[in-house]
């Protein structure tokens, strides 16, 4: 009777954390606008920051593991975090609850407000302007954890400048590699004092190895399928998956490749490709949801579920097939001091981004610094919650248009 006690508290509490997961999941996927590099500040300050689900070096490893792999590198890190939270179902949870509200909105988006130019109005503006707040937090706290001695922060600094004069879609992949062998080359015999991470991602080597078959099986076997067969899903399904598993950098990079799947082969126009790109600036949560847009404008609500389900699961097969390798990586010695490099290269990275494109398509004028400025100090400060940010932001960026 104990042990059916113990185990009905164990499950209720298994239900708690995946609501808990999907509850707060949902309210970053309602609230966290700004892009990639954006989400990773509201990451950092709601699962980091506030309610401590995982240390500063654990959350810098997993976003330098979702840096190095294709695919939309916030939601890769929403998945680990619910991974290392409430396992399998718990990474499909935070997944679930971060991209549902975007691809909603723009499923409606493209049935109904198809020719809304929506991408130039002040609450848009506002909401740029609560990115630079937020990511100016998240890159001060991750550089004061990851770049405490002078090697670390030239690593940075190199990592910054090559990301801003070498803009290609290699350049991410590069730097990191090269940190790395510096981080190796540097600390190999560096006596690391550094507190071990406490996180565990519960993940079988066994199931890292399936979810990696089957990423490379259906990258290869859908092109097939696709040739063999006329049915349109087929098509649409490959090409979505395949723009989701050769994209390195985020959902800014996966604009082009997607125009070439689908406005040269007449599935749609560019005007409403680029109407729907206009849209997906408007709405928070991952760029990738931007594939539920032209899912549904190919093939109504259902398209958009099924473009939604292809562009973003090669990024799911990749962090659950290599979470379980990597935690083994990261914890042996000779690895560290290669992880110190990459890590130190991340916020370099990070700072790169925060000036372009985050800073330099929201400052335009020394309106728009001070009132950044405004929202920096309501969240670093006053210590208010994100959403509030948002909504401050919102609103003063309608009042901006009037000044």
């Amino acid at each position: 009777m104990d042990n059916q006690t113990k185990s009905e508290g164990k499950d209720k509490y298994s239900l708690r954390t995946l609501f808990e997961i999907l509850t707060v999941s949902a309210r970053l996927g309602l609230t966290s606008f700004g892009g990639p590099i954006a989400h990773l500040g509201y990451f950092h300050e709601e699962y980091i920051r506030r309610r401590k689900w995982m240390d500063e070096k654990s959350y810098a490893d997993l976003v330098a593991l979702a840096q190095f792999l294709p695919g939309p590198a916030s939601s890769q890190v929403g998945i680990g975090i619910g991974v290392a939270r409430g396992g399998v179902l718990g990474g499909i949870v935070s997944f679930l609850g971060f991209t549902l509200p975007s691809v909603i909105a723009l499923i409606i988006f493209a049935l109904i407000l198809q020719g809304l130019n929506i991408g130039e109005t002040g609450w848009i503006h506002g909401l740029k302007l609560v990115a630079v707040a937020i990511v100016a937090h998240a890159v001060l706290g991750m550089a004061q954890n990851l770049t405490p001695d002078l090697k670390r922060k030239i690593i940075a600094l190199l990592a910054l400048v090559i990301t801003l004069l070498w803009q290609t879609i290699y350049s991410q992949i590069g730097i990191i590699l090269f940190s790395a062998f510096i981080g190796y080359l540097l600390y190999k015999q560096h006596n690391i004092q550094e507190n071990n991470s406490d996180v565990h991602f519960p993940i079988s080597k066994k199931l890292g190895i399936i979810c990696l078959t089957l990423f490379f099986g259906l990258l290869f076997l859908l092109p097939f399928l696709r040739e063999v067969t006329s049915i349109q899903w087929v098509a649409m399904f490959d090409s979505f998956y395949r723009s989701g598993s050769l994209v390195f950098g985020g959902g800014h990079v996966v604009l082009p490749l997607l125009e070439r799947e689908f406005v040269p082969t007449g599935w749609l126009s560019e005007e409403t490709f680029l109407a729907g790109y206009g849209a997906t600036q408007a709405v928070p949560g991952p760029l990738f949801t931007f594939a539920a847009y032209l899912g549904a404008i190919i093939n109504g609500w259902k398209g958009g579920l099924i473009a939604t389900i292809a562009i973003f699961l090669p990024a799911f097969l990749l962090i659950l097939g290599t979470l379980p390798f990597w935690e083994s990586l990261r914890r042996n010695p000779k690895i560290k001091g290669a992880l110190m490099g990459v890590n130190a290269a991340v916020v370099g990275i990070l700072i790169a981004a925060f000036y372009q494109p985050i800073w330099t398509s929201s400052i335009i004028e020394p309106i728009d610094f001070a009132f950044a400025a405004i929202l920096f100090c309501m969240l670093v400060y006053f210590k208010l919650p994100p959403w509030i940010i948002v909504i401050t932001g919102a609103a003063g960026g309608i009042l901006l248009t009037f000044l």
